[in-house]
């Protein structure tokens, strides 16, 4: 099976980067805010080159679609969730379904997300609030959000930025990891993330930023052993070389369509050049 290249620029080729196996940017000890601003917004545009065509990876059609996604793909990944939702929504279309829903049942259709009780709950109780509390429609206000069962900051900023438009960081694991590994900022609290990346970021980045983010750690820059030499924005990143720096061997670990492989959701974007995921159970 013939392999996409790992991305595409207007500038260079990624094998004309990764072939020059660039060492790490040495960043100043004492690094200004206004430098760390500057190089954090160019890593942006960088990755706006590279995922043009970045999006939330969870299927939905309406906000309540995605707030229930969203607290679904906690502990789990957003391909799972994508092939649980469909008859999950199939069988509770809204609020009202949802909230009059038999949990046994719900479990049942939710269990292969994991921590299918406790997630039953959480969507019984959100379910409840809309229809008691909000006449059935997801709030579009984060305050609002945050307030119902199982909805965190992180949950409520996906939904804001994704359903309604209102500008958002969403702070995942993914996020996490790389803003550090950039050295963007050394919190762990998700919280105080969020705060410091909205003070080097104009509020119309946020929600795309984000998602350009996001897609990077799922694709290149993983957890365990990121892929450095096929990385776009290596000469950039101070961490490089934590990660596999030969180029051959770095392009094996690109994973979805960087790696010819299929996405995560199974109705993508029309503009998405990577594969559908397969439904769940599908060979």
């Amino acid at each position: 099976m013939a392999r996409r290249p790992a991305v595409t620029s207007s500038k260079t080729g990624t094998a004309a980067k990764a072939a020059k196996a660039p060492k790490a940017p040495k960043i100043p000890k004492g690094e200004s805010h206004l430098a760390l601003v500057r190089r954090a917004r160019r890593i942006n545009r960088e990755l706006a080159e590279v995922y043009p065509y970045a999006h939330p990876e969870l299927d939905f059609r309406n906000p309540f679609e995605l707030l229930v996604a969203t607290v679904l793909s906690a502990q789990t990944t957003d391909l799972r969730v994508n092939q649980t939702t469909p008859a999950l929504f199939a069988a509770y279309p809204t609020p009202e379904d949802m909230a009059a829903a038999d949990p046994e049942k719900m479990e049942e259709l939710i269990r292969p997300t994991g921590f299918f009780r406790a997630k039953t709950k959480s969507l019984l109780g959100l379910s409840a609030a809309l229809r008691d509390d909000f006449g059935g429609e997801v709030p579009g206000r984060l305050e609002d959000l945050v307030k119902l069962p199982g909805v965190g900051r992180k949950t409520a900023n996906v939904v804001l930025g994704n359903a309604f438009g209102v500008p958002g960081i969403t702070v995942d694991t993914h996020f996490g990891r790389l803003v550090r590994r950039w050295k963007w900022t050394d919190e762990e609290d998700p919280v105080k993330v969020e705060a410091v990346i909205a003070d080097i970021f104009p509020k119309s980045e946020w929600t795309m930023l984000s998602h350009r983010v996001i897609f990077h750690g799922r694709r290149i820059c993983h957890a365990r052993k990121p892929a450095c030499g096929a990385c776009p924005i290596a000469p950039l990143c101070p961490s490089y070389g934590e990660g596999e720096t030969d180029p051959e061997k770095a392009r094996k670990l690109l994973k979805y369509e960087m790696g010819g492989y299929p996405g995560q959701r199974l109705s993508p974007p029309p503009d998405f050049p990577g594969k559908p995921a397969p439904a769940l159970g599908a060979v």
